[in-house]
Protein backbone atom coordinates (compact mmCIF):
# COMPACT_ATOMS: atom_id res chain seq x y z
CA UNK A 1 0.00 0.00 0.00
CA UNK A 2 1.25 3.55 -0.65
CA UNK A 3 2.17 5.96 1.58
CA UNK A 4 0.02 9.04 1.05
CA UNK A 5 1.79 12.10 1.47
CA UNK A 6 0.92 15.79 2.03
CA UNK A 7 3.91 16.98 0.11
CA UNK A 8 2.88 20.37 -0.17
CA UNK A 9 0.99 23.08 2.09
CA UNK A 10 -0.27 26.20 0.90
CA UNK A 11 -2.24 29.10 3.26
CA UNK A 12 -3.63 32.41 3.16
CA UNK A 13 -4.71 33.83 6.80
CA UNK A 14 -4.88 37.24 8.33
CA UNK A 15 -1.79 36.71 9.09
CA UNK A 16 -0.66 37.53 5.56
CA UNK A 17 0.24 35.53 1.61
CA UNK A 18 2.12 32.58 2.40
CA UNK A 19 2.54 29.98 4.93
CA UNK A 20 5.74 31.92 6.75
CA UNK A 21 3.16 34.30 7.65
CA UNK A 22 0.95 31.99 9.39
CA UNK A 23 3.66 29.96 11.26
CA UNK A 24 5.28 33.42 12.35
CA UNK A 25 1.74 34.60 13.56
CA UNK A 26 1.46 30.86 15.45
CA UNK A 27 4.33 30.98 16.81
CA UNK A 28 4.66 35.07 18.25
CA UNK A 29 0.25 34.31 19.17
CA UNK A 30 -0.12 37.73 18.60
CA UNK A 31 -3.80 38.33 17.02
CA UNK A 32 -3.66 40.67 14.34
CA UNK A 33 -5.26 43.61 14.19
CA UNK A 34 -8.93 43.69 13.65
CA UNK A 35 -11.26 45.67 11.22
CA UNK A 36 -14.73 45.84 10.29
CA UNK A 37 -17.59 45.01 8.33
CA UNK A 38 -20.20 48.16 8.16
CA UNK A 39 -23.65 47.71 7.14
CA UNK A 40 -25.77 50.58 5.55
CA UNK A 41 -29.08 50.52 6.68
CA UNK A 42 -31.23 53.93 5.73
CA UNK A 43 -32.33 55.51 8.25
CA UNK A 44 -31.09 53.89 11.03
CA UNK A 45 -27.68 53.50 12.57
CA UNK A 46 -25.15 51.30 11.01
CA UNK A 47 -24.17 47.79 11.97
CA UNK A 48 -20.22 47.56 12.78
CA UNK A 49 -18.94 44.20 13.16
CA UNK A 50 -15.82 43.43 14.11
CA UNK A 51 -13.41 41.07 11.68
CA UNK A 52 -10.26 39.92 10.59
CA UNK A 53 -9.22 40.39 6.95
CA UNK A 54 -6.21 39.19 4.97
CA UNK A 55 -4.02 41.68 3.73
CA UNK A 56 -4.13 43.48 0.28
CA UNK A 57 -2.61 40.46 -1.96
CA UNK A 58 0.88 40.50 -3.70
CA UNK A 59 1.88 41.99 -6.73
CA UNK A 60 3.12 38.24 -7.12
CA UNK A 61 -0.47 37.38 -7.78
CA UNK A 62 -1.51 35.63 -11.07
CA UNK A 63 -3.10 38.25 -13.62
CA UNK A 64 -5.18 35.36 -15.27
CA UNK A 65 -7.83 36.56 -17.77
CA UNK A 66 -9.45 33.51 -15.30
CA UNK A 67 -9.19 36.07 -12.25
CA UNK A 68 -9.93 39.07 -13.70
CA UNK A 69 -13.69 39.59 -12.15
CA UNK A 70 -13.52 36.85 -9.54
CA UNK A 71 -14.62 37.45 -5.54
CA UNK A 72 -11.78 37.13 -2.94
CA UNK A 73 -12.63 33.55 -2.06
CA UNK A 74 -10.96 32.59 -5.31
CA UNK A 75 -7.87 34.65 -5.19
CA UNK A 76 -7.16 33.28 -1.73
CA UNK A 77 -7.66 29.64 -3.45
CA UNK A 78 -5.35 30.49 -5.97
CA UNK A 79 -2.11 32.16 -3.90
CA UNK A 80 -2.75 28.97 -1.62
CA UNK A 81 -2.38 26.34 -4.32
CA UNK A 82 -0.04 27.78 -6.31
CA UNK A 83 2.41 28.28 -3.14
CA UNK A 84 1.18 24.15 -2.38
CA UNK A 85 2.36 23.18 -5.90
CA UNK A 86 5.61 25.39 -5.78
CA UNK A 87 7.15 25.98 -8.99
CA UNK A 88 8.68 23.14 -10.61
CA UNK A 89 5.56 20.89 -9.47
CA UNK A 90 3.20 24.23 -11.15
CA UNK A 91 5.77 23.73 -14.35
CA UNK A 92 5.08 20.14 -14.93
CA UNK A 93 0.80 20.45 -14.16
CA UNK A 94 0.80 23.20 -16.74
CA UNK A 95 2.95 21.08 -19.38
CA UNK A 96 0.33 17.82 -18.70
CA UNK A 97 2.86 15.88 -17.03
CA UNK A 98 1.46 15.74 -13.92
CA UNK A 99 -2.87 14.88 -13.67
CA UNK A 100 -3.68 17.20 -11.06
CA UNK A 101 -7.22 16.30 -9.52
CA UNK A 102 -9.08 19.95 -7.80
CA UNK A 103 -11.00 19.35 -4.68
CA UNK A 104 -12.68 22.07 -3.04
CA UNK A 105 -14.25 22.61 0.64
CA UNK A 106 -16.53 24.61 1.64
CA UNK A 107 -18.91 25.96 4.41
CA UNK A 108 -19.94 29.87 3.73
CA UNK A 109 -18.03 30.15 0.50
CA UNK A 110 -18.49 32.20 -2.35
CA UNK A 111 -21.55 34.67 -0.74
CA UNK A 112 -20.08 37.59 -2.50
CA UNK A 113 -20.37 36.23 -5.95
CA UNK A 114 -24.16 36.42 -5.16
CA UNK A 115 -24.47 39.04 -3.71
CA UNK A 116 -22.63 41.31 -6.53
CA UNK A 117 -25.06 39.10 -9.15
CA UNK A 118 -28.04 40.50 -7.44
CA UNK A 119 -26.83 43.95 -6.93
CA UNK A 120 -26.05 43.89 -10.91
CA UNK A 121 -29.23 42.65 -12.05
CA UNK A 122 -30.99 45.84 -9.46
CA UNK A 123 -28.41 48.07 -11.38
CA UNK A 124 -28.23 46.53 -15.38
CA UNK A 125 -29.74 43.23 -15.81
CA UNK A 126 -28.31 43.17 -19.39
CA UNK A 127 -25.09 42.82 -17.74
CA UNK A 128 -25.30 40.93 -14.75
CA UNK A 129 -23.11 37.84 -14.12
CA UNK A 130 -24.40 34.81 -14.99
CA UNK A 131 -23.47 33.12 -11.85
CA UNK A 132 -26.20 32.58 -9.89
CA UNK A 133 -27.26 28.69 -9.35
CA UNK A 134 -25.82 27.33 -6.11
CA UNK A 135 -24.11 24.99 -7.40
CA UNK A 136 -22.22 27.47 -9.61
CA UNK A 137 -21.36 30.09 -6.92
CA UNK A 138 -19.93 27.14 -4.93
CA UNK A 139 -18.36 25.43 -7.34
CA UNK A 140 -16.55 28.91 -8.79
CA UNK A 141 -13.39 28.10 -6.71
CA UNK A 142 -12.69 24.61 -8.29
CA UNK A 143 -13.41 25.40 -11.37
CA UNK A 144 -10.95 28.34 -11.67
CA UNK A 145 -8.12 26.25 -10.67
CA UNK A 146 -8.67 23.50 -12.66
CA UNK A 147 -8.88 25.99 -15.79
CA UNK A 148 -5.95 27.66 -14.05
CA UNK A 149 -3.66 24.78 -14.34
CA UNK A 150 -4.91 23.29 -17.52
CA UNK A 151 -6.19 20.51 -15.26
CA UNK A 152 -8.65 17.82 -16.91
CA UNK A 153 -8.45 15.29 -14.24
CA UNK A 154 -10.96 14.99 -11.62
CA UNK A 155 -12.43 18.03 -10.13
CA UNK A 156 -15.17 18.39 -7.68
CA UNK A 157 -16.60 20.80 -4.52
CA UNK A 158 -17.47 19.65 -0.98
CA UNK A 159 -20.11 21.90 1.36
CA UNK A 160 -20.03 20.91 4.60
CA UNK A 161 -19.87 22.20 8.35
CA UNK A 162 -16.00 23.54 9.29
CA UNK A 163 -14.89 19.88 9.54
CA UNK A 164 -15.78 18.73 5.75
CA UNK A 165 -12.07 18.99 5.08
CA UNK A 166 -11.52 15.78 6.09
CA UNK A 167 -13.49 14.03 3.94
CA UNK A 168 -12.41 16.14 1.15
CA UNK A 169 -8.65 14.26 2.57
CA UNK A 170 -10.56 10.91 2.16
CA UNK A 171 -11.58 11.80 -1.27
CA UNK A 172 -8.54 12.56 -2.50
CA UNK A 173 -6.69 9.65 -1.07
CA UNK A 174 -9.19 7.27 -2.75
CA UNK A 175 -8.51 9.24 -6.04
CA UNK A 176 -5.19 8.21 -5.79
CA UNK A 177 -5.23 4.61 -4.70
CA UNK A 178 -7.73 4.45 -7.82
CA UNK A 179 -4.94 5.74 -9.75
CA UNK A 180 -6.97 8.68 -11.26
CA UNK A 181 -4.54 10.95 -10.66
CA UNK A 182 -1.01 11.55 -9.81
CA UNK A 183 -1.36 14.46 -7.15
CA UNK A 184 -4.55 15.95 -6.04
CA UNK A 185 -4.88 19.85 -4.29
CA UNK A 186 -7.14 19.84 -1.10
CA UNK A 187 -7.95 24.07 -0.79
CA UNK A 188 -10.40 25.65 1.79
CA UNK A 189 -11.20 28.94 0.96
CA UNK A 190 -13.22 31.39 2.68
CA UNK A 191 -14.70 34.95 2.10
CA UNK A 192 -16.02 37.12 4.84
CA UNK A 193 -19.61 39.02 4.60
CA UNK A 194 -21.68 40.89 6.39
CA UNK A 195 -24.44 37.98 7.00
CA UNK A 196 -22.21 35.40 8.12
CA UNK A 197 -19.86 37.37 10.02
CA UNK A 198 -23.22 38.87 12.01
CA UNK A 199 -24.65 35.56 12.40
CA UNK A 200 -21.54 34.44 13.99
CA UNK A 201 -21.57 37.19 16.40
CA UNK A 202 -25.46 36.37 17.65
CA UNK A 203 -24.39 32.81 17.93
CA UNK A 204 -21.33 33.21 19.93
CA UNK A 205 -20.33 37.24 21.54
CA UNK A 206 -16.80 37.08 21.38
CA UNK A 207 -16.11 35.00 18.18
CA UNK A 208 -14.15 37.07 15.61
CA UNK A 209 -14.94 36.17 11.81
CA UNK A 210 -11.98 35.86 9.72
CA UNK A 211 -10.99 34.88 6.31
CA UNK A 212 -8.49 32.84 4.05
CA UNK A 213 -7.40 29.47 2.90
CA UNK A 214 -5.45 26.55 3.20
CA UNK A 215 -3.67 24.61 0.71
CA UNK A 216 -2.71 20.62 0.94
CA UNK A 217 -0.85 18.94 -2.37
CA UNK A 218 -1.45 14.96 -1.86
CA UNK A 219 0.78 12.31 -4.04
CA UNK A 220 1.72 8.62 -3.44
CA UNK A 221 5.25 8.07 -1.73
CA UNK A 222 6.13 11.81 -2.07
CA UNK A 223 8.47 13.96 0.31
CA UNK A 224 6.36 14.56 3.40
CA UNK A 225 4.43 13.72 6.51
CA UNK A 226 2.08 11.04 5.63
CA UNK A 227 -1.72 10.76 6.58
CA UNK A 228 -2.41 7.29 8.58
CA UNK A 229 -5.82 7.43 9.21
CA UNK A 230 -9.00 9.43 8.47
CA UNK A 231 -11.93 7.93 10.48
CA UNK A 232 -15.47 7.94 9.53
CA UNK A 233 -16.44 11.28 10.57
CA UNK A 234 -19.43 11.57 13.88
CA UNK A 235 -22.49 12.85 13.34
CA UNK A 236 -23.68 15.61 15.89
CA UNK A 237 -27.49 15.05 16.03
CA UNK A 238 -29.38 17.18 17.81
CA UNK A 239 -28.91 17.20 21.90
CA UNK A 240 -26.04 14.91 21.23
CA UNK A 241 -22.78 14.93 23.53
CA UNK A 242 -20.25 17.08 22.24
CA UNK A 243 -17.60 16.09 24.17
CA UNK A 244 -18.19 12.37 23.69
CA UNK A 245 -18.21 12.67 19.47
CA UNK A 246 -15.15 14.08 19.80
CA UNK A 247 -13.39 11.41 21.90
CA UNK A 248 -15.27 8.95 19.54
CA UNK A 249 -13.05 10.78 16.22
CA UNK A 250 -9.76 10.90 18.57
CA UNK A 251 -10.09 6.83 19.40
CA UNK A 252 -10.61 5.73 15.95
CA UNK A 253 -7.63 7.68 15.08
CA UNK A 254 -5.31 5.41 16.58
CA UNK A 255 -3.48 8.22 18.48
CA UNK A 256 -2.69 8.34 22.16
CA UNK A 257 -2.70 10.87 24.69
CA UNK A 258 0.65 9.51 25.47
CA UNK A 259 2.23 13.43 25.63
CA UNK A 260 4.25 13.04 22.14
CA UNK A 261 1.77 13.35 20.30
CA UNK A 262 1.32 17.33 18.65
CA UNK A 263 -2.53 18.13 19.15
CA UNK A 264 -4.06 20.42 16.58
CA UNK A 265 -7.34 21.53 17.81
CA UNK A 266 -10.45 23.70 16.87
CA UNK A 267 -10.88 25.79 20.03
CA UNK A 268 -11.50 29.20 19.45
CA UNK A 269 -11.15 31.18 23.03
CA UNK A 270 -14.89 30.68 23.21
CA UNK A 271 -15.99 28.60 26.54
CA UNK A 272 -19.29 28.05 24.67
CA UNK A 273 -17.35 26.22 21.97
CA UNK A 274 -14.26 25.21 23.80
CA UNK A 275 -16.11 23.57 26.31
CA UNK A 276 -16.05 19.89 24.18
CA UNK A 277 -12.46 20.04 23.71
CA UNK A 278 -10.70 17.76 25.97
CA UNK A 279 -7.35 18.07 28.05
CA UNK A 280 -4.02 16.84 26.69
CA UNK A 281 -1.17 15.72 28.10
CA UNK A 282 1.45 16.68 25.04
CA UNK A 283 1.99 20.24 23.08
CA UNK A 284 -0.98 21.43 21.62
CA UNK A 285 -1.86 24.60 18.88
CA UNK A 286 -5.18 26.05 18.39
CA UNK A 287 -5.38 28.42 15.25
CA UNK A 288 -8.65 29.92 15.73
CA UNK A 289 -7.55 31.49 19.07
CA UNK A 290 -4.73 33.64 16.70
CA UNK A 291 -6.27 33.97 13.53
CA UNK A 292 -10.31 33.81 14.02
CA UNK A 293 -12.97 31.90 12.67
CA UNK A 294 -12.70 31.24 9.02
CA UNK A 295 -14.61 27.71 8.95
CA UNK A 296 -13.23 25.32 6.69
CA UNK A 297 -10.02 27.57 6.18
CA UNK A 298 -9.70 27.48 9.84
CA UNK A 299 -9.67 24.08 9.70
CA UNK A 300 -7.02 23.80 6.60
CA UNK A 301 -4.31 25.87 8.57
CA UNK A 302 -5.07 23.38 11.20
CA UNK A 303 -3.81 20.32 8.71
CA UNK A 304 -0.92 23.00 7.43
CA UNK A 305 0.46 24.02 10.42
CA UNK A 306 0.59 20.34 12.22
CA UNK A 307 2.20 19.61 8.56
CA UNK A 308 4.65 22.39 9.16
CA UNK A 309 5.10 21.42 12.67
CA UNK A 310 5.81 18.02 11.81
CA UNK A 311 8.83 18.79 9.44
CA UNK A 312 10.47 20.74 11.97
CA UNK A 313 10.43 18.01 14.17
CA UNK A 314 8.13 19.39 16.77
CA UNK A 315 6.81 16.20 17.11
CA UNK A 316 6.66 13.04 15.43
CA UNK A 317 2.56 12.18 15.45
CA UNK A 318 0.19 14.89 15.00
CA UNK A 319 -3.59 14.57 15.38
CA UNK A 320 -5.81 17.30 14.47
CA UNK A 321 -9.60 17.40 15.25
CA UNK A 322 -11.87 19.69 14.07
CA UNK A 323 -15.49 19.27 16.32
CA UNK A 324 -17.80 21.31 13.80
CA UNK A 325 -20.75 23.25 14.25
CA UNK A 326 -23.70 21.73 13.40
CA UNK A 327 -22.72 18.40 11.15
CA UNK A 328 -19.99 16.16 12.36
CA UNK A 329 -17.01 15.66 14.43
CA UNK A 330 -13.87 14.48 12.42
CA UNK A 331 -10.34 14.46 12.30
CA UNK A 332 -6.82 12.80 11.23
CA UNK A 333 -3.70 11.22 12.33
CA UNK A 334 -0.13 12.27 10.36
CA UNK A 335 3.20 11.06 10.73
CA UNK A 336 6.30 12.35 9.72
Amino acid sequence: MPRITISGTGAVSPAGWGVPALMEALDGGARPEAGEIVREIPGHEAVRTAVLRVPPAPATLPKSPRLRRVSPVSKFAVAAAIEALGPERMERVMAGEIRLGVICALMNGCVNYSNRFFGEVLADPAVASPILFPETVFNAPSSHLSALFHSTAPNDTLLGDTAEIYTALEVATEWLLRDDCDGVLVVVPEELDWLSAEALNLYAEGCLPAEGAAALYLEKDGEGPAITNIPDPVALGPGCDRAAALREVMAATGASDDGATLLADSRSGVARFDAAEPGWKGERFSVREVLGESFTASSGMQVVVAVEELRRGRASRALVTTLGGNEQAAGCLLER
